[in-house]
């Protein structure tokens, strides 16, 4: 006797699954309809996938008031919201309320302006993509690497046109040096190299996000993924090889692999929101070295049984991923001052103090070291 067939949720395909339908419960029990943005419109107007198929999807009033009060409280590309079909609008839908997002991959909104902008939610996968071209900044992707530790998601470097560089693998081991422990594959949408192994990760109801700057191939690595997506794509200038933001939305596609996959538009900046315990994440090594100092305050400078100068002069810390760790955490401290705690660090070191008191000597003016 033939097995009875499980009942296959239409939106399965999209990621739901029975802890989304657990959390959306109350929602169901008013009427709503769950649904998943996957592009994000101008004004608060979303497209999303409903059991039904794609509809356009408006806040409502009451909506918009809450989250007039945290921005974060707009949908992004990639979450699941609860919606009431608009009555008497064939295709429209109300969007009633956002459920808790898994994860996020978010930056500080781009100028001087102190909020999070979200790029994408509930990703499990964010490939952090940098071309081989005159594009290649391995500071970058430290940084692209500390956002996506903070978003929940599984970080993958991906250091695309390999086709436009003489020794890739030599970039591949440069990378793997500064950022220890970070898958890092090598691709080319022209060659077709290394799309095997991203495919690898391209399984039915995962999410992917390809986040990175402009003209780094990002569209073009997606259309060989998902053969019928058709993202624009454009060359990139010849002068100093930046893209001209061929991709200008978010936007969800389904591959045909079954996995769901995120593009965004490049970003020419990426400030980080509130990543500190990500920072420290990303940085593990640092700390666990910092520990084997003889001081607790140290600085890392000119201090006696300084643990972390002995790494560098030992060559096992590279020292440019020592200058990125200080660079990052001085961004962090200077967002909120006010809301830090004041640091044993920040002090002259005890040891050299009490020397200084020993040994009179003339005022100096004492220069902060910019890293």
């Amino acid at each position: 006797m033939d097995a009875p067939a499980l009942d296959i949720h239409p939106l399965a395909p999209y990621g739901w699954d029975a802890a989304w339908a657990e959390v959306f419960a109350p929602h169901a029990a008013a009427g709503a309809e769950p649904a998943r943005v996957v592009v994000e419109l101008r004004r608060h107007y979303y497209a999303v996938v409903t059991a039904a198929g794609e509809l356009l999807a408006e806040c409502t009033g009451k909506f918009h008031h809450e989250a007039r009060r945290d921005p974060n409280l707009y949908p992004a590309v990639g979450d699941w919201v609860a919606v009431l079909p608009s009555p008497g609008a064939e295709g429209r839908a109300q969007l009633h309320a956002l459920l808790p997002r898994r994860s996020r991959f978010s930056r500080q909104s781009a100028g001087g302006e102190q909020s999070q902008q979200i790029i994408a939610a509930n990703i499990d996968i964010v490939f952090l993509v940098s071309g081989l071209d005159r594009n290649y900044n391995p500071k970058r992707i430290q940084r692209f690497l500390v956002a996506a530790r903070d978003s929940g998601a599984q970080p993958v470097i991906v250091l695309n046109k390999a086709d436009l560089h003489p020794d890739p693998e030599a970039v591949r081991t440069e990378i793997e040096r500064l950022v220890p422990g970070v898958p890092v594959v090598i691709t080319s949408s022209h060659t077709r190299r290394g799309l095997k192994l991203l495919g690898g990760h391209a399984t039915p109801g995962r999410t992917l996000a390809f986040v990175g700057s402009s003209g780094v191939g990002k569209s073009s690595l997606i259309n060989r993924l998902a053969r019928d997506a058709e993202l624009p794509t454009a060359e990139v200038r010849e002068k100093d090889a930046k893209g001209r933001h061929t991709t200008t939305r978010r936007e969800l596609v389904l591959a045909p692999s079954g996995a769901l996959i995120i593009d965004t538009p490049g970003m020419r900046e990426l400030q980080l929101w509130d990543a500190d315990e990500a920072l420290e994440e990303a940085y593990a090594d640092i700390g666990e070295i910092a520990l084997r100092c003889r001081f607790t305050s140290c600085l890392h400078e000119d201090e006696p049984g300084c643990a972390v100068r002995i790494a560098l002069a030992g060559g096992t810390l590279p020292p440019e991923r020592l200058a990125s760790y200080r660079k990052l955490k001085a961004e962090q401290a200077a967002k909120a001052p006010g809301l830090r705690k004041p640091s044993a660090v920040a002090g002259k070191p005890s040891w050299k103090k009490k020397a200084e008191e020993r040994v009179a000597k003339p005022f100096r003016h004492q220069h902060h070291r910019e890293d």
